[in-house]
C-alpha cells in the first residue's frame, strides 16, 4: 500500500471522530494516532462538554498514546488530525517526539503549520514531517457543515 492511500485510509478515520465530535455538539476536529500501521489511539474535541480550552483532539489523541504504550515517547508514530494544528497542539506534538503529522485542512487562524506561523522554522530538540492538506475538501466540508448548521440554528433560536 502505497503512502497516499495510507494517509487517506487513516485521514478517513479521523473523520469518523470529527463526526463522531459533531454529534456531541463539539467543533468536528478528529485525530488518530497510528504506529506500525495500527491506530492505537483516537481523539476528537471535547471542549464544549468538559468545559476545558486544552480538550483539543491531538490532546486526547497523545494522552491516549501515550497511556497504552506507557511511555511518553511516540518516536515511531504518526498523528493524522483533520485540521491543522494549532500552537497548543503542535508544541504537544514536540513534546511526545511524533516521527509525522499528517492534516487535512488548513487552518488560517491557528494553523502552526504554515498558515499563521510553521513552528518547525524554529530550533525546537525535535525534528518531524508534516504533510498538510489529504482529503482536505472532505476536512474542510465536515467544518463548513457544521458550522452552517449551527448558524442555522442559532437563528432559528432567536426567531422564537
Amino acid at each position: 500500500m502505497n503512502t497516499v492511500r495510507n494517509d487517506e485510509y487513516y485521514m478517513k478515520s479521523a473523520l469518523r471522530s470529527a463526526k463522531t465530535a459533531a454529534k456531541h455538539g463539539e467543533v468536528p476536529i478528529g485525530c488518530v494516532i497510528v504506529r506500525g500501521g495500527e491506530i492505537i489511539a483516537r481523539g476528537y474535541n471535547t471542549r464544549e462538554t468538559k468545559k476545558n480550552a486544552l480538550h483539543h483532539a491531538e490532546i486526547a489523541a497523545i494522552n491516549r498514546a501515550c497511556a497504552r504504550l506507557g511511555a511518553w515517547r511516540l518516536c515511531e508514530c504518526t498523528l493524522y488530525v483533520t485540521l491543522e494544528p494549532c500552537p497548543m497542539c503542535a508544541g504537544a506534538i514536540v513534546n511526545s517526539r511524533i516521527k509525522r503529522v499528517v492534516y487535512g485542512c488548513a487552518d488560517a487562524k491557528a494553523g502552526a503549520y504554515g498558515s499563521v506561523f510553521d513552528l518547525r522554522e524554529y530550533p525546537l530538540n525535535h525534528k518531524y514531517e508534516v504533510t498538510g492538506g489529504v482529503l482536505a475538501e472532505e476536512c474542510a466540508g465536515v467544518l463548513s457543515d457544521f458550522f452552517k448548521e449551527l448558524r442555522k440554528k442559532q437563528k432559528e433560536s432567536t426567531e422564537q
